[in-house]
């Protein structure tokens, strides 16, 4: 039995988006269980996880229930020291804890008035001074992190750590409001944005649709500020270059073009994440131009 993850909708849950960031960036194997969060279902799907009331909720492979990001953070951290899930540097580890602490049950202005989505850019949000307030304190909270210990790359304590699990969010928040932020926080912006882990859960998260859009405000909208995607489209048939679907290894029977080749998959979801974005799945790659 491997780990389970309940997380919810892709598209604007912004725990479910932290907790699931651990397991992809670090090869950690977990199934994902999706509950219903917007329907009006998520305590009957939560109801064996109790105590657990909101995503996402871990089911170790023993069966224990651990809720909140930063207890899985933690309990990832001591069941994989190999995965090198926090910085090895004591004090870079020290200050990941503070800075993904803080985020965990600060910035309340920032993430009441722009609720994570990832459709698009709102035109014309204007912030709150108190917004402002805790844009000011994450910009001062990055460039600390990245003077100490950003030697060695380009994340916040040079490696991919945790505390860029808890912080792609903000990100995604910048982002999808058109933020205002200094050149080192707007550089880590497009760095998460870029992030191939980051566009697979996005891609995943624009394969469901809804209407009403969930936190939609009466602004105009533009196109999401992440790399364009190579651009690709569902065909109604085929036949497929390939045999065999590259994610499940079964039988085509959904495809989409991406350039000149025809490339099938075994289910509409398959086909749907791999048409938003091809560059992000890296068992796209031989179909990919050169």
């Amino acid at each position: 039995m491997t780990y389970e993850l309940f997380i919810a909708d892709r598209a604007f849950s912004s725990w479910s988006l932290r907790g699931w960031l651990m397991f992809e960036k670090f090869a950690i194997p977990v199934r994902t269980v999706m509950a219903d969060l917007y329907g009006g279902g998520l305590e009957q799907d939560l109801g064996p996880l109790f105590p657990a009331r909101l995503v996402p909720v871990l089911r170790t492979p023993e069966g224990h229930v651990i809720g909140e990001t930063l207890a899985i953070a933690e309990t990832l951290a001591e069941r994989h020291p190999e995965a090198g899930l926090w910085p090895a540097d004591r004090g870079a580890r020290a200050l990941a804890r503070w800075m993904s602490a803080e985020m965990h049950a600060g910035f309340t202005a920032l993430r009441s008035a722009c609720p994570m989505q990832l459709l698009y850019r709102y035109e014309g949000f204007q912030p709150s001074t108190e917004v402002l307030a805790d844009l000011e304190r994450i910009g001062a909270l990055i460039a600390h992190a990245r003077k100490l210990y950003g030697a060695e790359g380009p994340w916040l304590f040079g490696r991919y750590s945790l505390a860029d699990c808890f912080y792609a969010p903000v990100a995604a928040r910048i982002a999808g409001y058109g933020l205002p932020v200094a050149p080192e926080v707007a550089e880590y912006v497009a760095l998460t944005l870029a992030d191939p882990a980051f566009r697979r859960w996005r891609a995943l998260g624009l394969t469901k649709t809804y209407d009403p859009v969930p936190y939609a405000m009466a602004l105009p909208t533009a196109p999401w500020p992440g790399p364009d995607p190579i651009a690709a489209h569902p065909l109604p048939h085929g036949p497929a270059d390939n045999d065999a679907c590259p994610y499940s290894g079964e039988t085509p029977m959904h495809f989409m073009q991406l350039g000149d080749k025809v490339i099938g998959f075994c289910n509409p979801t398959c086909r749907d994440k791999s048409v938003l974005d091809p560059e992000a799945w890296p068992a796209l790659s031989p179909w990919l131009p050169a």
